[in-house]
């Protein structure tokens, strides 16, 4: 069995945290209006300087690493839930860059899998977004080599995607 080594870890950007911090700032302004009415309000400043502290660590603590194996996902601020994705389980991968991600040079990646667990997932707003879907692709395939895996796809009769090309060609494959 070879060994697993870690291929790239990190974590999603903080720029998804730019509404967040806009609301904690207008709420900011706010109280900090009335508190020129209600001397009192100045303690509601806490609100929001906790609530964006709190987002901050939510993005922070979502941390995705890539080895040579598998994709883990750790994820939880106080409490952790650490998943993960055998890499042959990968089906698909697509890549977002909304406009404002392509201004500040993230991306999203969005994997398709086999996982019954994790159908599903988005890995959101990370830096060299191209990169680590290359280097995502390329393990997937290997993994796929190495362990003899092939993903085969099925329409809602049950028959394989190939059989039914054959079957409405008659057989004439």
């Amino acid at each position: 069995m070879t060994d697993e080594t870690t291929l790239w870890k990190g974590s999603p950007s903080q720029w998804l945290n730019l509404g967040p911090y806009a609301a904690a700032l207008a709420l900011a302004i706010g109280i900090a209006v009335a508190a020129r009415y209600l001397p009192a309000a100045w303690l509601a400043l806490v609100v929001p300087l906790v609530y964006a502290i709190w987002q901050f660590l939510v993005v922070r603590c979502q941390v995705f690493q890539l080895t040579t194996q598998r994709l883990r996902i750790t994820t939880g601020v106080i409490n952790q839930k650490i998943d993960e994705i055998e890499l042959y389980r990968v089906k698909d991968t697509l890549m977002l860059r909304p406009w404002w991600m392509r201004l500040t040079g993230l991306a999203s990646i969005s994997l398709q899998t086999s996982d019954r667990s994790l159908p599903s997932l988005v890995i959101p707003a990370i830096p060299k977004g191209e990169e680590l879907r290359e280097l995502l692709r390329k393990q997937v395939e290997a993994q796929r080599d190495t362990k003899r895996v092939r993903e085969m796809d099925f329409d809602e009769t049950g028959a394989a995607a190939g059989e039914l090309d054959a079957d409405l060609s008659g057989g004439r494959a």
